[in-house]
């Protein structure tokens, strides 16, 4: 009875909800599809589609009084959950462009299913659910929870990779990014556990508060710690010489999972690492920036040169997508403001680019999802000009041609690392970009200037309405951001400032 009367309430964390609607949506939006689905024996053709791009508008609605909130100079960041999120412009700002990727994927996806035979609800549901997870990762204030966030992402997508029950390509590659993602997953928890024995906590803020005031006379068990969350963080944004399963995964899996995986999972990836390093370590920057640097090089050889000896178009942007994650690992390594601007500047422009294009390749795969070969986009602008214009824009962007966002995204990454003084790793991206170009006019040569066959003139590419939306959206704004890049560059400004003095 003493013990009964000594004891104390429990003490539950405040939430405000109404910051967490983008969230709640993505996530309660996937259980309602789930069990209104399973209850009708049938359901008409595009719903769960229309469905995901209403759950990812409403996210993304939700997400502007939360950014004026944050942006507000009375009320600023604040924490959610009892301190396990941090909400500040950063991660508002993943919160709207992940939320993008669920409607860009969801078009993309809808004709997609049906031409296959796969049509369900599975794609969308996982989709959901894997942005729920991306956007605990952009927002997490705790390693445990950026763990947590980690693994909702990656069990869903890689169940997404072996969503074509009748391509063993996908099953292959399911259980590729399967086991390889467990031991990167088993890298990072370890890291964690090491960080935590040199810290003595998980929370960033805490972890931060504590290297700024306190001398460690042996860091090796912290610096081993710091080097296995890279590694987990490697593997996510496939970063050489964590990139070997990128390639095979990008060839087999199904192409709107594809388009998903390299724009929403890249994007989530770095953003739980710029998060990280520079809320928690950017008082060890000196550290880790030469490792980070090692891999930006690695990452942007490796992907350019490997990419131009391909002749298969989904493995050509699988390598170009490693050397892009050279070029964010470029700004992350200036561990500056400026370098943070410009990774979330390249990040959002290389989500738009690099899903309207493998949303064009969703539609030139024609069923089966297997015509990717160089050869099969010969013609392609004589039968498809829109279309081949389209991936032209696209493809150019990727290169950093003038008035596209990718020339800007580059632009803003080399002058970062300038700006950091390593001018070898800018002279060394700008000669990956000159390579990799070759990458992208040998896919517009095929398309435009190519001889065809005649087999290959008379298999149709068909355009259905929601693919297209998907695709001129992509390339709208590719232009958009290539003329004027200042929305994009004032959004992106008012988040570095909130994630390097948070706390």
């Amino acid at each position: 009875m003493n013990l009964l009367a000594q004891a104390q309430p429990l003490v539950t964390p405040e939430i405000e909800w109404s910051v967490l609607w983008p969230l709640i949506a993505l996530v309660a939006g996937a259980i309602v599809l789930l069990t209104i689905t399973s209850l009708m024996k049938s359901w008409r053709d595009g719903f769960p589609a229309l469905f995901t791009v209403l759950v990812g508008a409403i996210a993304v609605i939700n997400s502007v009084p939360v950014w004026l909130r944050v942006t507000d100079a009375q009320e600023g960041p604040f924490t959610a959950l009892g301190g396990a999120l941090g909400i500040d412009g950063f991660s508002v700002f993943f919160m709207v462009l992940i939320s993008f990727t669920v409607i860009l994927t969801a078009l993309l996806a809808d004709d997609y299913l049906r031409r296959e035979g796969l049509d369900g609800p599975e794609l969308y549901v996982l989709v959901m659910l894997a942005a729920a997870g991306g956007i605990v990762m952009a927002a997490a204030n705790d390693l445990i929870v950026l763990f947590l966030g980690l693994e909702i992402l990656s069990i869903a997508v890689y169940v997404l990779a072996a969503m074509h029950l009748r391509r063993t390509e996908s099953q292959e590659a399911a259980i590729k990014y399967f086991v390889l993602g467990a031991f990167s997953s088993a890298f990072f928890l370890y890291g964690i556990a090491l960080v935590y024995g040199s810290t003595g906590s998980t929370n960033l803020v805490v972890i931060a508060d504590f290297l700024a005031t306190t001398v460690l006379t042996d860091d090796i068990v912290l610096m081993a710690g710091l080097a296995l969350l890279l590694v987990g963080f490697g593997f996510k944004v496939a970063a050489a010489p964590f990139h070997v399963w990128t390639p095979d995964v990008y060839q087999g899996a199904p192409t709107p999972t594809v388009s998903f995986m390299a724009s929403a999972v890249k994007a989530a990836g770095f953003a739980a690492m710029l998060r990280v390093f520079f809320l928690a370590f950017n008082s060890y920057s000196s550290d880790w920036q030469p490792i980070v640097y090692a891999l930006a090089v690695l990452s942007l050889v490796v992907g350019s040169v490997l990419a131009v000896v391909q002749t298969d178009v989904k493995r050509m942007l699988a390598y170009s997508s490693i050397s892009h994650a050279g070029f964010v690992l470029v700004a992350v390594q200036a561990a500056t403001d400026e370098g943070v601007e410009a990774a979330l500047f390249y990040l959002g422009a290389y989500t738009f680019m690099v899903a309207g294009a493998f949303g064009i390749m969703t539609l030139v795969g024609r069923t089966g999802d297997a015509a990717h070969e160089l050869d099969d986009y010969r013609g392609l602008g004589r039968s498809r000009p829109v279309l081949a214009f389209s991936f032209a824009v696209l493809l150019l962007s990727q290169a950093g041609v003038p008035f596209t966002s990718g020339f800007f995204a580059k632009f803003y990454v080399i002058d970062a690392a300038v700006e950091a003084r390593s001018f070898w790793l800018a002279i060394v991206a700008m000669l990956a970009a000159v390579v990799a170009a070759f990458l992208y006019l040998r896919i517009i040569v095929s398309m435009f200037l190519a001889d065809t066959d005649d087999d290959t003139e008379s298999e149709a590419v068909e355009v259905p309405f929601r693919a297209g939306l998907a695709i001129s959206i992509a390339v709208a704004l590719t232009l958009i951001f290539g003329f004027f890049p200042q929305p994009l560059v004032d959004f992106v400004g008012d988040a570095v400032p909130t994630l390097v003095a948070f706390g």
